[in-house]
């Protein structure tokens, strides 16, 4: 199996930033893309960022221009740079891999998130 352990959420005013690590450890052969995603309450699951192995990223709209997301392929390693930070982004952050496992088997895992939270 895989595990994803998340860390760098907390508490920041608006305008301040955050970064986000995630590291993924296990019985990992290789991983494919790697995810970060945000619910807020009584809001849905939102993908607010991906990166595949090859570095080509994107972001959701909201989040352009503001979050960078990174990886480290041999640490198996991603983050998340949170800048301009606005009440918006308020959520837990999870983050998720598209991995092989040593078994051969392929699926997405998730982390347990953390969160973030901004106030003005």
């Amino acid at each position: 199996q895989v595990q994803l352990v998340e860390s760098g959420g907390g508490s920041v005013q608006v305008g301040g930033s955050l970064r986000l690590s995630c590291a993924a450890s296990g019985s990992i052969s290789i991983i494919y893309n790697m995810d970060w995603s945000r619910q807020a309450p009584g809001k849905e699951r939102e993908l607010v960022a991906t990166i595949a192995r090859s570095g080509d990223t994107t972001y959701a709209d909201s989040v352009k221009g503001r979050f960078t997301i990174s990886r480290d392929n041999a640490k198996n390693l991603v983050y998340l740079q949170m800048n301009s930070l606005i009440p918006e982004d308020t959520a837990a952050y999870y983050c998720n891999v598209d991995a092989v496992t040593a078994a051969r088997t392929r699926r997405r895992f998730w982390g347990q998130g953390t969160q973030v939270t901004v106030s003005s």
